[in-house]
């Protein structure tokens, strides 16, 4: 199937600086994708040019197969949902989602059906005559978005929609992007610096840095296969420790012994395991494809469902998180604990070169 939006080697340069570098990305009918990054990682800037409310510097946007580089914003047939939602203040909710459909020259009666249609969406209907001053957080950020989906965009750009609200409201509000998009059928861009919310809800995720893809796939590649030591420890938390790998294809961390994946030759390399793929055992979990280690804890807290335990081992200190449990508070500092962890999951990568 052939892709619904097409970015072409698209550049954006500010002086000598150039922001985004030759990204190119294919996007399908009704996929959800994911910009995520860093501040200053060039996601924004991206989403602007995609949208037409910056001009690129070099490359092509193209949607269903007709360039619209050139064009502008209300030519290019899409919906912006913006950080600071951007509603007209002195307008109700009904006359915001109507001010776009006013501009396209549709006709008053289909205006009034479109915006009844698009507030139940969002379940605003009892909220089509208050002002935006009159709503929460959650509802302004409902109404934004139902402004964006009102004038029937084939694509729907959102720039960090949630950054505003409260972690609850956010993930509330997460989800129903979500839902909404999958029910139309929506080609969507997302773009967020919260990697909890690009995992939740995108098909895939192109992950940058400095202007530059880092890595396109699905949220499941991202995560369990970075490309390189900088998505890995972008995207989720981790441990890090220098080592040493050798000729046999171990990994020497101080004393210790261990093995781990990545095609990383011998030499100097990162190591990075997960906090909460490490479990804290008893030797049952020794054996071939797992590794162990015994250390000491130098801190516990409790977190609410979990605990999060500091363990030093060697030269190394290692997260460690698991489930709390009623009557159990873990290890206390000063214990003697022994770690297990799949060779699997410990993650390896060439040791970056200082600049």
């Amino acid at each position: 199937m052939a892709p619904h939006l097409e970015l072409h080697a698209l550049e954006k340069r500010f002086g000598a600086t150039r922001a985004v570098q030759a990204l190119t990305l294919a996007v399908g009918k009704g996929e959800l994708i994911g910009l995520l990054g860093p501040s200053g990682c060039g996601k924004t800037t991206t989403l602007r040019m995609i949208g037409g409310l910056m001009p690129a510097s070099a490359g092509r946007i193209v949607v269903a197969g007709r360039d619209v580089t050139a064009l502008p914003p209300h030519q290019r047939d899409m919906g912006i949902v913006f950080q600071n939602y951007a509603l007209f203040p002195h307008m109700d909710v009904a006359q915001n989602l109507s001010f776009g459909l006013e501009m396209r020259k549709i006709p008053a009666a289909e205006r009034a059906a479109r915006v009844t249609r698009a507030l139940a969406m969002v379940r605003l209907e009892a909220f089509a005559r208050r002002k935006p001053r009159e709503l929460s957080g959650g509802q302004q950020q409902r109404v934004a978005l139902a402004r964006a989906l009102v004038i029937e965009p084939s694509i729907l750009l959102l720039d960090e929609p949630l950054s505003n609200l409260d972690a609850n409201l956010r993930e509330e509000m997460r989800n129903e992007i979500r839902d909404i998009q999958q029910r139309l059928g929506i080609t969507a861009v997302f773009v967020t610096h919260d990697q909890s919310e690009a995992l939740a809800i995108c098909d895939r995720i192109a992950v940058m840095r400095l202007g530059v893809l880092e890595q396109l796939g699905t949220p499941f590649e991202i995560y369990e296969r970075p490309a390189n030591e900088f998505v890995a420890g972008f995207v989720g938390r981790v441990n890090r420790a220098p080592a040493e790998r050798l000729a046999d294809g171990r990994l020497r961390l101080g004393e210790l012994l261990v093995q781990g994946s990545g095609t990383a030759g011998p030499g100097p390399v990162t190591l990075m395991i997960r906090p909460h793929r490490i479990r804290l055992g008893d030797g049952a979990l020794e054996g071939p494809g797992w590794n162990s280690a015994t250390g000491t804890v130098t801190r516990r807290t409790f977190v609410g469902d979990l605990l999060s335990i500091e363990v030093t081992v060697g030269p190394a200190t290692l997260l460690v998180e698991q489930h709390s449990f009623a009557g159990a508070p873990g290890p206390a500092p000063g214990d003697a604990v022994q770690l297990a962890w799949r060779a699997e999951d410990t993650l390896v990568f060439p040791a970056r070169v200082p600049a």
